[in-house]
């Protein structure tokens, strides 16, 4: 009788603590975020050293990357590739309410990361972020998806909110313009087949002075041969030629890194 009163005991217990584990994960699924409203840190450290996210390759992660989802009763279409894709469109951004809880692509949200949510471009994705108010850009890392509110195009991490200083306001008109860095392997098959040379244009203006001055300027910073072409009263700030397209590229990147964001690659030319 003892024996059976034990064996009772402990198969309720045992019951009781199955049914607790299977309450408490339901609960925790449903109160994932216990904010009602998201806010900025009560206590945030200075956020004004972070660095800007350093674009790299990576390949796309297996989570967050399903061809298309639903969200809302809206569908969307994960596209297969971040390259050359630009947008302009509403910013926002998400602090506290979602700070230590998984992205969508299974990393932690850190809001004082230079990190984003968008709705489509692959995971993960670099992308330079331009506030059209005040001209202020980041390069942030693109982890989550998101914003999922009318007419937004992208959600900022904290951080990357407060460096473009858009915390008051809350959204931001502005322009994104990924940065897509190619996987070693294909870099590497197109040098064996690039027979082409690149010419890089930095910037064009109505000053000549200031782009002769410019173009000594960056000729000494990058190693790399400047001209200047002239054309309908314009003065073209021109940097080549390049011999491979790796190298043109990742030059490219760096320009448009150093303050030059409407610099881009000229149609290549043969050898």
């Amino acid at each position: 009788m003892q024996k059976r009163t034990i064996l009772s005991i402990s198969t309720l217990s045992l019951l009781g603590l199955l049914s607790a584990c299977s309450s408490s994960s339901s609960t925790s699924q449903d109160d994932r975020y216990q904010m009602k409203n998201d806010r900025a840190p009560q206590s945030a450290p200075d956020v004004s050293k972070v660095e800007d996210a350093h674009p790299k390759y990576e390949p796309y992660s297996r989570q967050g990357n399903k061809r298309t989802y639903t969200v809302r009763g809206k569908s969307y279409t994960v596209m297969p590739s971040a390259k050359d894709f630009s947008q302009s469109g509403y910013a926002s951004w998400y602090g506290s309410k979602f700070h230590g809880h998984l992205t969508s692509n299974g990393e932690t949200y850190d809001m004082y990361s230079m990190s984003a949510a968008h709705k489509t471009l692959p995971l993960p994705s670099y992308v330079k972020v331009t506030n059209e108010a005040n001209n202020k850009q980041v390069i942030v890392r693109v982890n989550d998806r998101g914003p999922f509110h009318e007419g937004r195009i992208i959600d900022l991490s904290y951080a990357a909110a407060y460096k473009l200083d858009m915390l008051g306001s809350g959204t931001a008109k502005v322009n994104i313009e990924t940065i897509h860095i190619e996987s070693p392997e294909s870099m590497a098959l197109d040098e064996l087949k690039d027979d082409s040379v690149h010419i890089i244009q930095v910037v064009a203006s109505k000053d000549q002075v200031r782009i002769n001055v410019l173009a000594k300027e960056l000729e000494a910073k990058y190693k790399v041969p400047a001209s200047v072409e002239s054309a309908n009263g314009f003065y073209r700030l021109l940097l080549g030629p390049i011999g491979q397209s790796y190298l043109a590229n990742k030059l490219l990147l760096q320009i448009k890194q150093d303050g030059y964001p409407q610099s881009y690659l000229r149609a290549p030319t043969k050898k």
